[in-house]
């Protein structure tokens, strides 16, 4: 067994049977040993946005993505996607080729230091060589898995790809370990939640991960406790839940935060402050519950419950004395505001930013899986879709790379070619990846790609109005849906009103990707940021 067998073979065994890339020189071997193992091997047209879909890949299975880059600018491209699963917290193995060992110390020509450039933006960075194959493959996919999850680089140099491994390799079982006791520090929990009257509950990317959203709605039903999501957590709680009180820092975001200084008591259950884009500001006393100790300190937790979630909050939940807690008619007015507020500078008689996801909402099989790009149009997003179920929305909310929308559209309908796929991007973030969509035509993905039209990068745009000076460097020229869809092998639909938007989405896209330009108005982004 050689060097790229035994890591083929180790990634299989945890269930990663696909492996996202752009080879080089030092990749031969790698891909002939996918080709005899049967693991599948996409080419992606870049090293970073194969590095997104792997991230993907991580988001939806809950196992590490994998993906391939060449040595110098092939690693150097991937690093924006390494830190991206690493901010994310999105298991992955990224595998970078390098120059042999006779020449790396001294030979320039696409050397890079790769372990240096991947320390900081991951959770491991080693070299994998046939001498330690097994003790190094065990150590990253544990670690990838390990609470909590992240990437780890892998440099494969071009004379130990194919080399023979010493000894056996074996995969580290990463079923999660299930602890029967918690423990915590500070004021008592149980203590905590019997003087609360007004509790909410704060979910966040760790809970979803560990599917703990029935336990978070038991304890919730409990003390009558609010509910409030972290966006890339969304799907764990269903938002029809009379207790959900909508998505923290998306859109509406003052209305929510409102809400959360009205708490007594915010109990984070696997809340990852990595998520927060407003500063921490809420007084009242904070329960943290998760897998890590609350060590970030972006907010002061008067108790810390260190554990698996599901079985922490199935605890409390037992420990608990029944209480009214929230006022369930102070909730639903809450909702009833958040709903309207969604709709802030909407303009009439054209088509604004959150209409299309209304729209989208309205047209699209309550099952559609959704991803989002980054920008104005992903605030919205994040307060008004409503996902079925957890990793049935994808969005970057950590590193916040744009871009992100389309590779992981495609990672999704690759893995469920049975569900509706949506990929919500801009016309900015579509420009910087749209080389993919012929990727998505060539494996005959048939997902929906729904782009804000608005030839601005908005966001920017935004903070320079603030500013009272004109847009400088954040105008784009027009997108030409139709005839770059058809470029990439794909089917185009421009809309510009609700009723062509809804028409369009309608369609049956078979086997065939479909790009769908909704032509907006973004007055209503002033409004609404």
């Amino acid at each position: 067994m050689n060097l790229s067998e035994a890591t083929v073979r180790s990634l299989q065994a945890v269930g990663t049977k696909t492996i996202f890339g752009y080879p080089g020189d030092p990749s031969v071997g790698f891909l002939e040993a996918c080709r005899t193992e049967g693991t599948e091997f996409i080419l992606a047209r870049r090293e970073g946005t194969a590095g997104l879909m792997a991230e993907a890949w991580g988001m939806l299975t809950g196992r590490p993505g994998c993906v391939l880059s060449t040595l110098g600018p092939g690693s150097t491209n991937l690093a924006n996607a390494v830190a991206n699963a690493y901010l994310d917290r999105v298991p992955m193995v990224a595998i970078s080729g390098q120059i042999d060992t006779g020449r790396v110390a001294t030979f320039t020509h696409q050397v890079v230091d790769q372990r240096a450039l991947f320390t900081p933006i991951s959770k491991w960075a080693a070299d994998l060589t046939p001498n330690a194959a097994d003790p190094v493959l065990r150590r990253a996919l544990r670690l990838a898995m390990a609470p909590r999850p992240g990437p780890v680089h892998l440099s494969m140099h071009a004379d130990h790809v194919t080399a023979e491994v010493a000894g056996d390799v074996v995969p580290p079982p990463l079923t999660p370990f299930h602890h029967t006791s918690v423990t915590h520090s500070g004021t008592a929990p149980e203590a905590m939640i019997a003087r609360a009257k007004r509790p909410m509950i704060l979910f966040g990317i760790s809970a979803m991960q560990e599917a703990a959203g029935d336990e978070i709605v038991a304890l919730a039903e409990r003390i009558g406790a609010a509910i409030v999501a972290a966006p890339m957590a969304k799907g764990t709680v269903a938002e029809d839940h009379s207790l959900f009180a909508g998505t923290l820092d998306m859109a509406c975001q003052a209305l929510m935060w409102d809400l959360m200084q009205s708490a007594d008591l915010v109990i984070c259950a696997g809340f990852d402050p990595v998520e927060l884009i407003k500063p921490w500001s809420v007084k009242a006393p904070v329960l943290h519950i998760d897998q890590v100790p609350n060590t970030d300190q972006v907010y002061a937790a008067e108790a810390e419950v260190v554990g698996p979630i599901a079985p922490a909050l199935a605890w409390l939940t037992d420990a608990a004395s029944a209480a009214a807690g929230w006022p369930l008619a102070e909730i639903a007015s809450h909702r009833d505001h958040l709903a309207a507020a969604f709709d802030d500078g909407r303009v009439s008689g054209t088509l604004n930013p959150s209409d299309v996801i209304r729209v989208a909402r309205d047209v699209l099989p309550a099952d559609t899986i959704a991803s989002v790009d980054v920008g104005s149009h992903k605030l919205l997003v994040g307060q008004g879709w409503r996902p079925s179920a957890p990793r049935r929305f994808l969005m970057t909310n950590g590193l916040s790379s744009m871009g992100f929308s389309l590779p992981a559209g495609i990672t999704a309908k690759h893995l469920h070619r049975d569900a509706p796929v949506v990929a919500f991007t801009g016309d900015g973030g579509l420009a910087m990846v749209q080389g993919e969509l012929r990727l998505a035509a060539s494996l005959k993905l048939g997902l929906k790609v729904l782009v804000f039209v608005d030839n601005s990068l908005n966001r920017i745009e935004l903070k320079q109005m603030a500013k009272q000076v004109p847009s400088t460097g954040t105008i784009i020229e027009e997108t030409a849906i139709e005839p770059l869809a058809a470029s990439m092998g794909c089917n185009g639909i421009m809309a510009e009103t609700e009723s062509q938007l809804a028409e369009a989405l309608a369609v049956d896209p078979g086997d065939t990707p479909l790009v769908i330009g909704a032509r907006i108005d973004p007055a209503q982004y002033a409004a609404q940021f």
